[in-house]
């Protein structure tokens, strides 16, 4: 009896609250610079750039570009794994994603996150991407390891014996 009535409870209890984690607001989000957070907007508009970004506005028409303290950015290069933005318009939504921080001393300072994969609306990860300077060098048809690592290397001392 008292196992079902527990298991009750925590099935109605939110998943966010299991988790341990609570969505903040676009204006909440410079604060949690450099962190991985759910973020609730409302997204009011989508707009493609010339380069093919896209940007989800989730600050009210009456809002002016420069007041708007948060937005979601989509590259071109995810459109396929991001899929069609215009789906979210008008729509509240949960994103997941590392802060970052826009814009330059003299701007008002704007956050944003990076939407690289469609799974971030369901409290999924960003894409992986590798870091470009761990890979200089590196090709996969080397027979070598991509970094200098001693413990890879073969011991080499003639006349020792164990």
């Amino acid at each position: 009896m008292y196992t079902s009535l527990v298991l009750c409870t925590v099935l109605l209890w939110p998943a966010s609250l299991i988790a341990g984690r609570s969505c903040f607001t676009p204006e909440e989000a410079g604060v949690h610079a450099g962190k991985d957070v759910c973020i609730a907007a409302h997204i009011y508009n989508v707009v493609e750039l010339a380069d093919g970004t896209r940007v989800l506005d989730v600050c009210s028409p009456q809002t002016s570009d420069a007041d708007c303290p948060f937005t979601i950015v989509s590259l071109k290069a995810d459109r396929k794994s991001v899929g069609d933005l215009k789906l979210w318009m008008g729509q509240d939504i949960h994103i997941r994603g590392v802060v970052h921080s826009a814009g330059n001393a003299r701007e008002q300072r704007r956050s944003e996150i990076f939407l690289s994969d469609v799974r971030q609306f369901h409290g999924g990860a960003e894409k992986f991407r590798p870091n470009p300077e761990l890979l200089r060098g590196f090709s996969a048809g080397d027979s070598r390891a991509p970094v200098s690592d001693p413990a890879l290397r073969s011991s080499r001392k003639s006349g020792s014996s164990y």
